[in-house]
Formats: structure tokens, C-alpha cells, sequence
């Protein structure tokens, strides 16, 4: 091989390998780094990001001052391998901070949020949930048998699965028993179905067909609530709450469900299925619907958790103190503990953070987490299901809550960070 051919050779490896390490460095980045801090008022907050090259930080405003190892603020800092840095500001207020690779590449802008110090009460208390949705939800179509015995599919490729149907001929529904009485009034004649799809409204005709029984059907599935059985995260200084650490999604399509409200009852575990290689195990219990037996009201349901407001008879039975609000860069790996009321009595179990995934980019997978104490171990095998939510607290802050199990090892899940629900 010629000298040219070495050098030509020795060129493009150079190149592909200065093209790799960038690309490299960016998805790194990207996924290491968060998009978001959080940071206290009048407080200097640290921070460390593991870093495999050196990267330079630099704010935008002048509210927010930066600091590393030379001690000196700025508004710009060159950050080195495996070195911590600062980030005060004395305002409230949402700032931004600039990163840049070797000094001139831009990686990402970091949002700088700086809040007032928050506190709220860990809780860990089952609770039944009861939730209504924002109109009647489509699970599916289906063939109806019509009056001459012959079968058809009136909805198939006119209503899909997750669509809300919100009124008919200009009757709002609230409920499926409010479709199928305007749906017998109307008879076969044209109905006009307002359906909300993937959050646009559009304007649906359809003729119900007349079934063997004299009732007139679409041929759909559908469903107007939605219940189950989780764990409270935390309640703050308001009697805010959230609990889950994910949204209740419907069983059939796995959608999110759409509410127009919700409640939060009593229950009582009754009994708890270990969970075993390939089969997550599960909490059974009952939920005392009634008027007597209500903790509060659920607003929202979102990918985060359900939030709302507790009531007075949730607020006596909490016996636990509020303790600071633990933000992301407050997260490391180690030692911390979940709290649940799984054996009857709400305790703490020792748990262990095995890995901090800082990004924004899965909400609810903020962190890998494994359950060690023996207690729980012998109790429920790891993470059941109905412990989402479950708080999770390390050096004395509430940093987030259990959302998920690995189904082949139910020692292991996933938590979200705090302030993701807190931000819903």
C-alpha cells in the first residue's frame, strides 16, 4: 500500500471517528443531562453531570449566577471531567442555561425553574379510585344481529377504538345508559354523533340498527368510568395530592383515559400475590363506595398520576410529618427507602437506586430501583401491583414515587421523579 493510501486511510478514519465521538457525545448528553432543574430561592444548589468531555455552560439572564471550582460567579463556566458545579438565583422566576460541546457546539438548552421551598407528606396509604369519563369511550366495534337475524358491523371504519362519542343529535352523554335510550328514540333514523379523536372534534352519521330485541344498536363497545385500586404518593400543605406516578389508562384500548371528574374511597387489602418470573404479582383488596366512605376528588389524570384535592377525613388519618420536596439533582444512586402500607401498617423499606436516568425523555422512568429489605421481600416477593405510587425517600426528601415492575424480575421497577408529578 502506497504512502498515499496510508494517508488517505489514516484521513477518513480520523474523520469517521471525529463524527462518531460527536455523535456519540450528543446522544450522551441528551440523555444524561436533564432539560429541566428545579432549584430553591436564595439557595446555592449543586449539581454534577457525568461528563465524558468538557463541555461549557453558560446562562442567559442574569438572575441566574453559575460557580465551579475557581469559586468565581459568572454567567458562564467551562465544566471539566467528573466536576460539580453551582447554579443560584435569588428570584423566583423560569431561566435558561446554554450547553455547549468543546466550547462552540450547541448540545441543548437547560430550563432553570426557580421555586419557593416545598414540603409534603410521604404517604403510602392505599386508596380506590373511581373515575368518569369526558364522554362515552369506544372500546371497539362488534357485529350486531339485526331484526331479519342477518349480521352487521354499522360502526366498523366509522368509529375506532379510543374515540369519545360527546353527544348524539345534539344530547350530551353522560353516561352509556344515556346513549342507548337516545339511540332508541332516535330509531333508525340518522343520528349525528359528536366524537372527540386524538383531540379534535368532528361530526360522525350513522344509522342504528334495529336488533332482534326490538333495541336499536351502533355496534360499538364502549364505557363511561373506570376503577381500581393504588397508592396515595403525597399530600402537600394544601391538601393537593398525587398518587400513581402514571396515568390510569383503559384496559382495552391502553389509552389514558379522558375524565370529566373523579373520587378517591376507602379500601382494605385483603391479600397479595407475590409476583413470579413472567407474571407481576398483584394486591387485592375492596373499595367502600359510598358517600361516608370518600377521601377526595380527582381533576386530572395524566401520564404522571391522578392529582386532585383530599377532604377532612383523609387529613386526620395522616400521622406522618411533611419533609422537603427532593428535586432530580437531589437523586444518586444507593440506599433509600419506599413507604407502603402493603403488611397493614405503614412503615419504610429499604430499597436501592440502581440507576438515575436525569432526562426528560420517560416521565415515569426516571429511576431503577430494587427492593432489598427482607421484610417486604418475604411479604410481597418485590413491587406488586396497586404499589404505584408508593413514595420513595432518600436523605430525608420525597424524591419519587414506584410506577413501574420488570415483569422477569419483580425485585426491580421504575420510579418517576417527584417533581414530574408535581409539574403534571
Amino acid at each position: 500500500m502506497g504512502k498515499n493510501k496510508i494517508h488517505k486511510l489514516i484521513v477518513r478514519v480520523f474523520w469517521i471517528s471525529l463524527i462518531f465521538c460527536i455523535g456519540f457525545s450528543w446522544f450522551y448528553m441528551k440523555r444524561v443531562i436533564p432539560d429541566k432543574l428545579n432549584i430553591v430561592a436564595e439557595e446555592e444548589e449543586q449539581f454534577h453531570f457525568s461528563m465524558p468531555f468538557d463541555v461549557t455552560l453558560h446562562s442567559d439572564s442574569e438572575e441566574v449566577v453559575l460557580n465551579n471550582g475557581s469559586n468565581i460567579p459568572s454567567d458562564q463556566i467551562h465544566l471539566q471531567l467528573n466536576q460539580p458545579f453551582s447554579v443560584y438565583s435569588k428570584n423566583q422566576g423560569s431561566y435558561k442555561l446554554g450547553l455547549k460541546l468543546f466550547g462552540f457546539i450547541q448540545l441543548k438548552d437547560i430550563q432553570v425553574n426557580v421555586v419557593d421551598t416545598k414540603y409534603a407528606v410521604p404517604c403510602g396509604s392505599p386508596i380506590g379510585i373511581y373515575l368518569k369519563s369526558d364522554g362515552v369511550m369506544v372500546i371497539g366495534t362488534g357485529d350486531v344481529t339485526k331484526k331479519d337475524g342477518m349480521t352487521a358491523e354499522p360502526a366498523f371504519g366509522i368509529l375506532q377504538s379510543g374515540d369519545y362519542i360527546e353527544a348524539i343529535n345534539g344530547t350530551p352523554l353522560k353516561d352509556k345508559e344515556t346513549l342507548m335510550d337516545e339511540l332508541n328514540k332516535i330509531g333508525g333514523s340518522e343520528a349525528v354523533l359528536k366524537v372527540r379523536r386524538n383531540g379534535e372534534t368532528i361530526d360522525v352519521k350513522m344509522n342504528p340498527i334495529e336488533t332482534e330485541d326490538g333495541t336499536y344498536k351502533l355496534g360499538v363497545w364502549v364505557r363511561d368510568d373506570t376503577q381500581g385500586i393504588g397508592t396515595m404518593t403525597y399530600v402537600d400543605m394544601n391538601g393537593q395530592f398525587g398518587a400513581l406516578g402514571h396515568g390510569i389508562s383503559d384496559s382495552d384500548t391502553g389509552n389514558v383515559v379522558q375524565i370529566t371528574e373523579g373520587a378517591l374511597y376507602e379500601t382494605a387489602i385483603m391479600g397479595i400475590e407475590k409476583g413470579t418470573f413472567g407474571k407481576p404479582g398483584v394486591m387485592s383488596g375492596i373499595i367502600y363506595y359510598g358517600p361516608g366512605s370518600t377521601l377526595g376528588t380527582i381533576t386530572a389524570n395524566t401520564e404522571e398520576g391522578i392529582f386532585g384535592t383530599v377532604n377532612d377525613r383523609f387529613k386526620q388519618g395522616v400521622k406522618q410529618d411533611a419533609i422537603p420536596i427532593g428535586y432530580r439533582q437531589d437523586v444518586k444512586k444507593g440506599v433509600a427507602y419506599i413507604r407502603s402500607d402493603v403488611s397493614g401498617k405503614i412503615r419504610d423499606y429499604e430499597i436501592e437506586i440502581q440507576r438515575v436516568d436525569y432526562s426528560t425523555t420517560h416521565k415515569s422512568k426516571g429511576m431503577v430501583i430494587k427492593v432489598t429489605d427482607p421484610d417486604l421481600l418475604a411479604l410481597t416477593g418485590g413491587i406488586v401491583q396497586g404499589m404505584s405510587g408508593s413514595p420513595i425517600i432518600q436523605d430525608g426528601k420525597l424524591i419519587g414515587a414506584v410506577t413501574h415492575v420488570f415483569i422477569q424480575d419483580s425485585t426491580r421497577g421504575y420510579g418517576i421523579f417527584i417533581e414530574n408529578m408535581l409539574n403534571h
